[in-house]
């Protein structure tokens, strides 16, 4: 699975912290939660943090799920 890329984050004056994926918005944060998350970002991979923070992220498993014998004749087949 690859790593997360094309995160970025500023932080503004009034505590609020935007997170952008590749130019677009992706999450806004505010308060209690900016701080927690500007807290973990400054101690960890910055690209995970963000994409578990955004929610935009894949767990690599989706095709394997898919093929699952309980999952078989779900969806697409």
């Amino acid at each position: 699975m690859p790593a997360p890329s094309g995160f970025t984050y500023s932080s503004h004056g009034d505590g609020s912290v935007v997170i952008t994926h590749r130019g677009r918005r992706a999450a806004t944060l505010r308060g209690d939660r900016a701080a927690r998350f500007l807290d973990e970002v400054g101690s960890g991979d910055a690209q995970l943090v963000m994409a578990r923070w955004t929610g935009s992220y894949k767990f690599g498993n989706e095709r394997t799920a898919r093929d699952h014998p309980r999952n078989r004749g779900r969806g697409r087949r």
